[in-house]
C-alpha cells in the first residue's frame, strides 16, 4: 500500500517506490524532485530561498538551494541511488506578487529557480521537466515509481510532468 509523505516548507524528505511524496503552498518557493528510475529512490525538498551565504541562521540546509541540494545528493546516494542516473523535476518560482520598479530582490521565485537550476548543474543533475514561473500556487506529488510529477493549480488546473 502506497503511502503519500507529507513535505512541509523549508523541508526535505526521502521515499522509496510505491509512496509518493507531496508538499502544497508552492509560491515562489521551488519544489525539487530528484530521483534514480533504476532503483526507485526519490527525494522532494521545499526550497524556500536561493543560497545560504547571505543568510545569518543557516541550521535548516533544507531551506535553501545550494544546502538542500547537498544534503539530498549525500542522502539519496547513501540510500543506494546512483548519482549518474539522477534525474530532477522542479515547479514552482512563482511571482506571486507585484511589486513596483525592478529590483532583483523582489523576484524571489526567479531566483530560487535560477538558483536550483545552477547548483543541479554544478552536480550534473539532469532535468528532466519543469513548470515553473507564472502567478500561481502548485500543490505537488510526485510518484516514485513512475517518476510522474502532478501539478495541481488554483485556476490554472492539473498536469502531470
Amino acid at each position: 500500500m502506497a503511502k503519500i509523505i507529507q513535505v512541509g516548507m523549508a523541508d526535505l524528505k526521502f521515499a522509496k517506490a510505491p509512496d509518493k511524496l507531496m508538499t502544497a503552498g508552492l509560491g515562489s518557493c521551488i519544489g525539487l524532485c530528484v530521483y534514480d528510475p533504476t532503483v526507485k529512490i526519490g527525494a522532494l525538498a521545499h526550497i524556500m530561498l536561493p543560497s545560504s551565504l547571505q543568510a545569518k541562521n543557516v541550521q535548516n540546509r533544507a531551506k535553501f538551494a545550494d544546502t538542500a541540494i547537498l544534503m539530498m545528493l549525500e542522502e539519496i546516494e547513501h540510500q543506494g541511488a546512483s548519482k549518474s542516473r539522477l534525474q530532477a523535476k522542479i515547479a514552482g518560482g512563482a511571482q506571486m506578487f507585484k511589486f513596483a520598479g525592478d529590483s532583483d530582490i523582489m523576484r524571489i521565485g526567479e531566483r530560487n529557480t535560477q538558483a536550483v537550476i545552477e547548483n543541479l548543474e554544478k552536480h550534473r543533475i539532469k532535468i528532466v521537466a519543469q513548470d515553473t514561473g507564472g502567478n500561481f500556487g502548485r500543490t505537488i506529488t510526485f510518484d516514485v515509481d513512475t517518476g510522474s510529477l502532478l501539478i495541481r493549480t488554483i485556476g490554472h488546473g492539473e498536469r502531470i510532468i
